[in-house]
């Protein structure tokens, strides 16, 4: 299982500062407090007035406006990028030059070529890089996968899985702009894409497709990664709202991370069809789920429901992995590889590159 956010109790927790004041600097900075090895101590952003505004509402953190400042202060021990994607790779590259641990949201950048340059640079530094997809360090995927390993389902004979959000168009939105990195397998199918690859390693084959919207970013999307034995079917999409759950399929039974498996709290164990329909109804409307919850508390013979719910917002496990690896002087953390989120992006560019239907 997953190291819990209060696994490390070092005597000074590491001193972080968050670049962005948006909603996801917002989570970390309530997350953070949740953690033992790590604090919040400094906003970084080009309006002084925005930052301001934040450190007012996190007790009076140090202001900073200027990256290069950043970069430099001794008094920081590590950096959280909550920028838009298009910025990430050049704001990592600065602090990483300076021998600045980096945390940056997902996705890590936009291209798998970005995404190998900063591993080679942060190797050349020996200094730390991680993208912070959290899904992958919260409890739940920490049960998840000691069934796995156990065998809990047998030998594995597929995966199905859908993040799908349904957003009104926008030209000018991050979600469909190209010139901030807009398209739903950059916002939404980095989740499936990147938690099948830490479950079961590198694909054999990827194929799939995509439909375009009228900007010409990704409106929605379909990823089959091929395995020895079986097939991840992943999909993803801003044209729908969706099951938004990871079902993995095995001889014996089966696996769900239920809905929304990226804010991963339940996981169910299945060993029949008809146990399975019940606990994990086909569909996504209010009364499927309604009927998965009523089934999920039901004593139902081969149904094993494993709770994980969690304070705040969940950031704080992937915040305290991230912060443990520093502490130890580790350049990578073992279960976000930068090479896990270069293979990710290069998967999203193998989708990208066909023509869309």
């Amino acid at each position: 299982m997953n190291t819990p956010a209060k696994a490390l109790f070092p005597a000074k927790p590491l001193k972080w500062a968050v670049l962005g004041t948006g909603s996801i600097a917002t989570t970390f900075a309530n997350d953070i407090q949740l953690t033992e090895n790590a604090a919040l101590v400094a906003v970084c952003s080009r309006t002084a007035e925005t930052a301001a505004t934040f450190s007012n509402r996190f007790g009076g953190l140090r202001i900073i406006t200027d990256i290069d400042r950043l970069a430099a202060d001794p008094l920081i021990d590590a950096v959280y990028l909550a920028t838009p994607n298009t910025a990430h790779f050049e704001q990592a590259r600065t602090l990483l030059n300076a021998g600045k641990p980096v945390l940056v949201e997902k996705p890590l950048v936009t291209t798998a070529a970005q995404a190998r340059a900063l591993a080679d640079l942060a190797a050349e530094k020996q200094t730390f890089a991680m993208e912070g997809l959290w899904t992958v360090f919260l409890p739940a995927i920490g049960r998840l996968r000691q069934l796995l390993a156990s065998k809990a389902i047998g030998a594995i004979t597929g995966i199905h899985a859908e993040l799908a959000y349904a957003k009104a168009f926008d030209g000018n939105s991050r979600f469909f702009a190209p010139s901030l990195g807009g398209g739903s397998l950059l916002d939404l199918g980095v989740y499936p894409i990147a938690l099948t690859l830490a479950l079961f390693g590198s694909p054999k084959t990827t194929t799939g497709r995509w439909s375009a919207a009228s900007t010409g970013v990704d409106m929605s999307a379909d990823v089959a990664l091929g395995y020895n034995g079986f097939q991840a079917k992943l999909s993803c999409g801003f044209n729908r709202n969706g099951a938004n759950r990871f079902v993995i399929e095995g001889e014996t039974g089966s696996l769900v991370i239920d809905a929304p498996f990226l804010r991963a709290s339940r996981i169910i164990l299945t060993r029949n069809r008809v146990v399975h329909h019940l606990a994990v109804p086909s569909g996504s409307g209010h009364l499927a789920r309604v009927a998965g919850k009523i089934s999920g508390r039901l004593p139902l013979p081969g149904l094993t429901v494993y709770r994980h719910g969690f304070p705040g917002d969940g950031l704080q496990f992937e915040i305290a992995a991230a912060s443990t690896a520093i502490l130890e002087g580790q350049q990578q953390q073992s279960e976000m590889s930068l090479s896990m989120s270069a293979e990710a992006l290069g998967i999203i560019e193998t989708i990208r590159s066909l023509l869309p239907s």
